[in-house]
């Protein structure tokens, strides 16, 4: 059963939602979190703890596991994490609510009541499917497919009558959509070229060809095969070059992202695109976009071993 799981910023638990949900163990989040393994749901960050009131990824829970440090509390572990292009709002526009439950509250102050003890709680297909079509909105948008690498991708953005079932070819069309590598790199692609402002973080070259796409490549730092997962502080953006030798990790970064390069092994000929090697790397403007230090460290360990 899909699920809304809401998160909030500096919240207490032991929360990093890429990978795991901390909840403590009563009935009703627990029934909530079993319900949900193999099945999707939706982060949503309420506005308490300056949350942003609104929808902010998808993602998927693999299963539940007791925490054995915290009495009384639990993990649901998750995978195939998707951030949104754009928070969705919480009351969706013309919409009302998205959730079924909440559109049926007649009085809108009643709305926090209502979600009183139900920071888990399930959601409904259609409104599953209609919260994940507006969050990738701008990833499916036609005139963003050659940017982004998905022109001929059929789009997957539907039109959702609010009043019936949804279909079940629309619902795993979604579904489906949300493990398409394809989709899932284009999602990344906007995210991390949006970061660097469509230039290379060695170079410094920013070069958009005539269709409006950047030359720029989004490098993921720790390799999803490997394990990792596919948000912005996992990306770096670089030139085709510079991303080939990253990615066979031949280069890599410091803790305070400086460019480590092995000399002997890099091409004699390439070796002058690290003349500079001992500054810092050009970084996104906002400090929460930065690569995460654990998966910069991940990509060391393996430039080390190489």
């Amino acid at each position: 059963m899909k699920a809304v799981f809401d998160t909030k910023p500096n919240s207490g638990y032991d929360d990093e939602i890429v990978e795991r949900y901390h909840f403590p163990v009563q009935s009703n989040y627990m029934a909530a979190a079993k319900a949900a393994v193999g099945d999707w749901i939706i982060y949503r960050e309420p506005q308490r703890n300056g949350g942003r009131r609104a929808y902010i990824a998808v993602a998927r829970v693999l299963r539940v596991e007791l925490d054995t440090v915290r009495p009384n509390h639990a993990y649901a572990v998750i995978g195939d994490y998707l951030p949104f292009d754009r928070p969705v709002p919480f009351a969706g526009l013309g919409n009302g609510y998205w959730e079924t439950p909440l559109r049926a509250v007649q009085d809108a102050s009643r709305i926090g009541a209502s979600l009183q003890n139900r920071s888990m709680r399930p959601l409904a297909d259609a409104d599953f499917a209609a919260i994940v079509a507006a969050g990738l909105a701008e990833t499916l948008a036609p005139e963003n497919a050659l940017r982004l690498g998905l022109a001929g991708v059929e789009d997957v953005a539907a039109t959702f009558d609010y009043d019936a079932a949804p279909g079940l070819g629309q619902v795993r069309r979604v579904e489906q959509m949300l493990v398409n590598r394809k989709i899932r790199d284009a999602n990344f692609r906007r995210q991390v070229c949006d970061a660097y402002e469509d230039r290379c973080a060695v170079t410094g070259l920013r070069i958009i060809n005539g269709g409006g796409r950047s030359e720029v490549q989004a490098a993921h730092i720790w390799g999803v095969g490997e394990g990792g997962p596919d948000v912005v502080q996992n990306g770096i953006a670089l030139s085709g070059t510079i991303h080939w030798l990253f990615d066979r990790h031949l280069i890599s970064l410091t803790d305070d992202y400086r460019l480590l390069v092995s000399h002997n092994k890099v091409p004699a000929e390439l070796r002058v695109l690290f003349e500079k090697q001992l500054d810092r790397i050009q970084l996104p403007k906002d400090p929460r976009l930065t690569p995460h230090r654990t998966y910069v460290e991940k990509h060391r360990e393996r430039f080390l071993a190489a």
